[in-house]
Formats: C-alpha cells, structure tokens, sequence
C-alpha cells in the first residue's frame, strides 16, 4: 500500500461521525476475533535452536498469542517433548495451532498400505501439543519434474489429510517451491489445487514464495476463493544475488517491500477462507530476527490485526 492511499484511509477514518464510528470499531473488534495472528518460529530459527525457552518468553513479550513451529524431529520440539512443550507454550499464555514437518512419499508404506510409524507418531505428538493442523512446507522434489509422480504424492496428501482427521487433525501444504513449472500448459499450483480435496487438505499460501516464483497473490485468492485456511505473511525485496528461495528475491520487514500485503490480507479475510495469519521472515537486512518479528507484529496491530 502507497503512503499516499495510506494517508487517505486515515483521513477517512478522522472524518466520520461518532455514531457511524461505534459499528465500525464492533466490525473490527468482530474481525480481529475471527482471525489468529502468529508467527512462525523459523523466523527466529537460530534462536530457538540456542534458547527456546528464553526465545518464546520474548515472543509472549512482544505479544504474539499463538506460534507457528518449524522444529520437530525425533519426537521432539525444539528438544522438549511434546507434553513439556505444550507445558512450557501455556507457562508463556501462548498456544501452537499449527506447525510445519516433512512429509512425502517415504512416509507411506507400500507394502503394508499403510502411514509408517513415524508418521503416525508425528500426528500423535501434534494432537499432544494441541495442534489443529500438520502441514508439510515441502514436496518431493521429484513431483516438480514429473507429474506421474505429483499426481502420486497429492493422492498421498489427500490420504493423510483422511488420516488426519480420523485423529482430530487437519493435514496442510505450504508452497515451498522457487519456480513454477507446467504440465502440459497448466501451472504447478492450479493442479495441485485442483487436485487436493478441500475437506482433508488445507492450504497455506506463502504469500512471498509465491510472488519470487511468479506468482501473484491477488490473483490466486480471486481465482480460488475460500481454499486458503492459513496464510504466510511476508513482503519480498529484489536483490542482486540468489535469495533465500533460489531466486532473486529474499523477504524483509512487512510494508517495506514490493508486495501490496494490506490489500492480500484483506482480501484472504474476504473471500480467501482465512482464519491463521502467520508472519514468517527468513532474512533481515541487518536487524536481528527478534527485532524484526516485533517490527512485523506492530505493523500487522496497523493493519486491523
């Protein structure tokens, strides 16, 4: 959003009447309440590795009421189990909807028709924490060269998003991919869209992966109302060497960038069927990534959040 349109809304604001003014703020106050606004702990990802204790206490202070984990293996947590973990999220007054780990193809047992053990105990200790949705921010990497083999790994989705929610859970895909390749002239995401029932796969749609790879936010949510239950808030930067997406873009402080992130997230709450904005920042032009999650939290209280 311009300063320019920006000055123009707050004018607006200042210039209507007391009586119209109370159901606005209502309205606001309403749809704060249908929204949850978190952040993804890999934001933060090398202070958590180092102090997850002392990191989220910091998180709580800024805060942030519900995070977002991407430190999970081994049954653990950023190294607590998951009953210690959801201890020590509510000792801070936070909670953990939703949380990113792997899953593909060597999840699934072809012999026995069956989910591995692995992850079975991977959606156990998820409902343990208290999570409502598992989501892989990833593919096999093959998937994007082969669309025998995408087809085979969104059946594969489709089918632990039925296990998910046998167990109580959502199953989730975040679009991970720098570049959007075609099968036979239809883009990668518009099959994975329609290849993914709504019901047992929820989608979250990175906002910044997906512009550095071409795509536009805006039009996605247009194209495909309702389909997107989370949402990765970022802004994007153009730079001069390969970014963190293997591409020329690396994300930075929201509404400091390229994309239009007031106009996306208003139109998610609208008509994108999303509840859980999740701010995520992977590079930081200098600042420290605390610093910047704070910077990011202010600017989306703003924005109505």
């Amino acid at each position: 959003m311009t300063t320019s349109r920006r000055t123009f809304l707050k004018a607006g604001a200042l210039a209507v009447t007391g009586a119209a003014l109370v159901p606005k703020q209502l309205f606001a106050e309403a749809a704060k309440r249908d929204t949850i606004l978190g952040l993804q702990l890999y934001t933060v990802r090398d202070d958590m590795r180092t102090d997850p204790a002392g990191t989220l206490k910091q998180i709580a202070g800024i805060g942030f009421k519900y995070v977002e984990h991407a430190g999970y293996s081994n049954r653990k947590f950023y190294g607590y189990s998951a009953k210690d973990f959801k201890k020590l999220l509510e000792s801070l007054n936070l909670k953990m909807k939703s949380g990113h780990v792997s899953f593909g193809l060597k999840d699934w047992d072809d012999t026995n028709k069956d989910f591995t053990d692995d992850w079975k105990y991977t959606v156990e200790d998820a409902g343990t924490v208290g999570q409502e949705f598992v989501i892989t921010p990833e593919m096999d990497e093959q998937a994007f060269k082969n669309e025998d083999m995408l087809m085979k790994v969104l059946e594969l989705f489709n089918r632990s998003g039925a296990y998910c929610k046998q167990h109580g859970l959502q199953f989730g895909y975040h679009n991970d991919f720098g570049s959007i390749p075609a099968f036979n002239g239809k883009g990668l995401y518009d099959i994975i869209l329609d290849n993914t029932n709504p019901a047992l796969v929820a989608q979250q749609l990175d906002i910044g992966n997906i512009y550095g790879a071409g795509g536009r936010p805006l039009q996605i949510l247009k194209k495909y109302p309702g389909r997107f239950k989370l949402m990765h808030v970022k802004d994007e930067i153009k730079i001069s060497k390969t970014g963190e997406m293997g591409n020329n873009y690396e994300s930075t402080l929201l509404g400091k960038g390229l994309l239009p992130v007031k106009e996306i997230i208003d139109t998610a709450r609208k008509t994108g069927g999303t509840k859980y904005f999740i701010i995520e920042q992977e590079s930081y032009q200098g600042k420290a990534p605390i610093d910047c999650s704070k910077e990011d939290f202010i600017q989306m209280r703003k924005w109505g959040f």
